[in-house]
């Protein structure tokens, strides 16, 4: 798929007009593959974002059923596709919005045992989910694929977003390690703080598919939406980690 259609060069043309990307980048979006795990306001704000940028494969995944209490952030999806699957509702829409891109929808869970399958010539995973044993999934398939995993958290008005790379950064699991509670019960949060941070792991993800700029590597930043305060701190790759403590071990004995 080129993504570089005459209709293409138009859809495309105010960001091919930034150095840092060009046609040659554009070219390189084209024939990027982006895994965004959940439909939910992560995964929504960062589809639209990456299926603007014109990535040529999104693949997305979601085993949940859109609700209506979801429509307040989760943006991908309305009035009319409540108690269809998530991933094809945001199929729907993200093919609506950009045609000329591929999309692929995932209807099942997040396991070690499909993950492998899911990650198939995917280049970056995108992290939309709530679940700590899913993000472990996904963190453990990151180390394992050598694939850059881009992490957002929200929770009230507040977010926070990582990248972690394999062989260059801490992990997820250096940050959030142990067995991290799992509560039954939803959390409050604006529709606004997923988009926020969606939209810059859109951002963080084309940084890493074009090597442009400074990506969040070993930053957390973290953004308090009440009284719009942003703070990056510095993140250092966990000797002890679970997941990626033995290859440290290895590299430095």
């Amino acid at each position: 798929m080129s993504g570089l259609s005459v209709a293409g060069d138009d859809r495309y043309l105010r960001q091919t007009l930034l150095p840092e990307i060009g046609p040659k980048g554009q070219e390189r979006l084209a024939k990027a593959c982006v895994l965004i795990a959940g439909a939910g306001g992560l995964g929504s704000a960062s589809a639209f974002y990456l299926a603007g940028a014109g990535v040529g494969h999104i693949k997305i995944v979601d085993n949940d059923i859109v609700e209506i209490s979801n429509l307040n952030r989760q943006i991908l999806h309305v009035d009319k596709t409540l108690r269809q699957p998530k991933a094809l509702s945001a199929a729907d829409q993200i093919t609506a919005f950009n045609p000329e891109i591929q999309v692929t929808s995932l209807c099942e869970r997040i396991t070690h045992d499909r993950i492998t399958a899911m990650l198939d010539g995917v280049d970056i995973i995108v992290d939309g989910l709530d679940s700590f044993k899913a993000r472990q999934v996904l963190n453990r398939a990151s180390l394992k694929h050598g694939l850059p995993y881009v992490y957002a958290g929200v929770n009230g008005f507040d977010a926070m977003i990582s990248c972690f790379v394999p062989g260059q950064t801490a992990c997820f699991e250096c940050l959030f390690s142990g067995n991290a509670p799992e509560s039954d019960q939803p959390l409050g949060v604006i529709g606004a703080a997923p988009g926020l941070a969606g939209s810059i792991q859109a951002m963080e993800t084309v940084k890493l598919l074009l090597d442009i700029g400074r990506p969040l590597k070993n930053r957390l930043m973290r953004i308090s939406g009440l009284d719009m305060r942003c703070h990056c701190m510095d993140l250092t790759p966990n000797p002890a980690c679970p997941a990626c403590g033995k290859a440290l071990a290895a590299d430095n004995p």
